[in-house]
């Protein structure tokens, strides 16, 4: 779902969850669909991601989920008011439950539960509180957290407005060599498509959603900002309280590509983040009209091709926005080969709730729908 620099907020529609019901949990892994779609258990032959650790910065993960049992690492909640404690372990909203699940679940019993994608990489969860316009001093503070926490993929699934504390920090984890990937946006029911940021950020890789029948989702926002797709539709993941739900949009997209992004990195360590992303583009299954368009971005996010694939290195001197072979354009960049646009800083509606671009006002969008 997108909430702009603000958690949980009204563009979540539908959830179907189910806590505590082992009926549900026999057939979760069946209701998948994405693992067989992106042929997972290939991929898991030749890596699950140990070693790796993906920061969430999102609302918190419930702890105590049994499918999340050994995933996490202490995080941080920014939330300076907050005396609790929780480092991060407390969700207060369930979409960073849910994120986590896609990014890492480890299911439990024999093949029952959520299986993430990469399973046995680490989830650093960094909290920015639950429903509400957040400052994006508490993003800048989650992103600067996660650098000095040596992570190797930092996961935003969430939107807002351009801002400079939040580029700025965005910026030195691109010179920390983390991979940055982010939600290109959902695009709700009356149209609005604002809160696009960092996705359209040139450092960082921006993830569409696409559905079972492999064609972009509605509701995913297309633009030149876009770089890759990944399922996102009726996904199944885990659920605060220690159940499951069904939901959908770039949130859930961009946290299978955070997976697929720490796979690479266990299987080829000596990359850097700009080789990562490159790898991961260089490889993904074109979609739409030929080569890069404003839907699919550079394709279908292929992740055993990724992490086989023979690939070319990025010239000398590229970027963590670097770009696949075949003289495309740089990932982040447009279409004109020109870097993703600054947007200018007015105020905007999404999913009914005002959000003041810019400034200290300014709100972060989780990018999720929910949906049965």
């Amino acid at each position: 779902m997108i909430r702009g620099f603000m958690a949980g907020a009204a563009v979540a529609l539908t959830m179907v969850a189910v806590t505590g019901a082992p009926a549900m949990a026999d057939t979760t892994r069946d209701r998948q669909w994405y693992l067989g779609d992106l042929k997972v258990a290939e991929a898991h032959k030749i890596t699950k991601g140990a070693g790796v650790t993906v920061a969430l910065i999102d609302t918190g993960v419930d702890p105590d989920h049994p499918d999340l049992a050994d995933a996490l690492l202490p995080g941080l909640n920014t939330v300076e008011s907050d005396l609790s404690g929780t480092k991060g372990t407390e969700d207060v909203d369930g979409h960073g439950t849910a994120m986590a699940g896609i990014v890492a679940g480890r299911g439990h019993g024999s093949g029952a539960g959520v299986l993430g994608i990469a399973p046995a990489a680490k989830i650093l969860p960094i909290a920015t509180g639950g429903s509400g316009f957040k400052p994006s001093s508490y993003i800048a503070k989650a992103v600067d957290f996660a650098i000095q926490r040596h992570v190797g993929v930092i996961n935003m699934s969430f939107g807002g407005a351009d801002d400079e504390t939040v580029h700025a920090a965005i910026r030195k984890a691109q010179a920390a060599d983390i991979v940055l990937v982010a939600a290109a946006g959902n695009d709700d029911a009356i149209g609005n498509s604002a809160g696009q940021y960092p996705g359209r950020y040139l450092e960082v890789l921006a993830v569409g959603a696409y559905g079972k029948d492999r064609k972009i989702a509605s509701i995913s926002i297309v633009g030149p900002h876009v770089d890759l797709a990944a399922p996102g539709g009726q996904i199944m993941s885990t659920a605060k309280g220690g159940g499951y739900e069904v939901s959908g949009g770039t949130s859930d997209a961009t946290a299978i590509v955070s997976g697929a992004a720490a796979l690479v990195r266990a299987k080829f360590p000596g990359l850097s983040a700009a080789e990562v992303v490159h790898r991961l583009t260089a490889t993904a299954d074109d979609a739409g009209p030929a080569g890069r368009d404003d839907a699919y971005g550079y394709g279908l996010l292929n992740v055993v091709k990724a992490l086989t694939a023979d690939v070319a290195p990025l010239p000398s001197g590229g970027v963590a926005s670097a770009v696949p072979t075949q003289a495309a354009p740089p990932v982040g960049a447009e279409s004109d080969g020109l870097p993703k646009p600054v947007g200018v800083l007015v105020p905007a509606l999404i999913g009914g709730g005002l959000v003041l671009l810019g400034g200290v006002a300014a709100a972060v969008f989780w990018v999720r729908r929910r949906s049965g």
